[in-house]
C-alpha cells in the first residue's frame, strides 16, 4: 500500500514538473527561458502562437490608417536611437510612448502582427501608424501602401524611452 501511495505521489510531481517546463502547456515557462531584456509580450510572440500575445487583453483598441516605410529609411536612426530595420517588427506612432507594444490587425484578411513602437511618425496627413516594410508585407498591404487597421495597445513601458535627436 505504501508503494502505491509513493508511486502516485511521484506521478503527481512528475506531471506538475512537466507542466511547468513545457512551453506549449505553460507559456510563462517559455518567457522565463527567453531573453529577459525583452518585454514579456514580445518574448511570448516568438513561441508559435501559444504565448501571452494571443491571450493579452488590450489596454486600448482603435482604428486608423497605416502606411509603411522601408528601404529609404533602412539603417537610419529612429527616435529611440536604434537603427531602423525594415525587416523588424517595429512601427512609428506620433504619441504612444516609445517602447509600447501593439498588435496591428488588418481587418480585411484578419492577419495580425505584434510590433514595438520605436519611432515617431508618420508625417503624412491622415495616417496614424507607420509600420516596417516586413510588417506591411505580413499584413498584406505592402503593394497598396495604405490600409485601415485596428491597433490594440498591449503594453506600455514602465519607464518610457527618452526620445533622441530632439524629436
Amino acid at each position: 500500500m505504501r508503494a502505491i501511495k509513493l508511486m502516485c505521489l511521484e506521478s503527481v510531481f512528475l506531471a506538475v514538473g512537466l507542466l511547468i517546463l513545457t512551453p506549449a502547456a505553460n507559456p510563462t515557462a517559455a518567457i522565463k527561458a527567453s531573453d529577459p531584456s525583452q518585454p514579456a509580450v514580445l518574448q511570448a510572440s516568438k513561441h508559435s502562437g501559444t504565448g501571452l500575445v494571443g491571450q493579452a487583453k488590450p489596454l486600448a483598441v482603435w482604428q486608423c490608417t497605416s502606411s509603411w516605410y522601408g528601404e529609404d529609411f533602412d539603417g537610419l536612426p529612429t527616435a529611440t536611437g536604434e537603427n531602423y530595420d525594415m525587416y523588424a517588427a517595429t512601427a512609428a506612432h506620433p504619441t504612444l510612448p516609445l517602447g509600447s507594444i501593439v498588435r496591428v490587425v488588418n481587418p480585411r484578411n484578419h492577419r495580425s502582427e505584434v510590433v514595438r513602437i520605436n519611432d515617431r511618425g508618420p508625417y503624412a496627413g491622415g495616417r496614424e501608424l507607420d509600420v516596417s516594410y516586413e510588417v506591411a508585407r505580413k499584413l498584406g498591404f505592402d503593394q497598396r501602401g495604405l490600409a485601415k487597421v485596428r491597433i490594440e495597445l498591449l503594453q506600455v513601458p514602465s519607464h518610457p524611452s527618452s526620445e533622441h535627436h530632439g524629436q
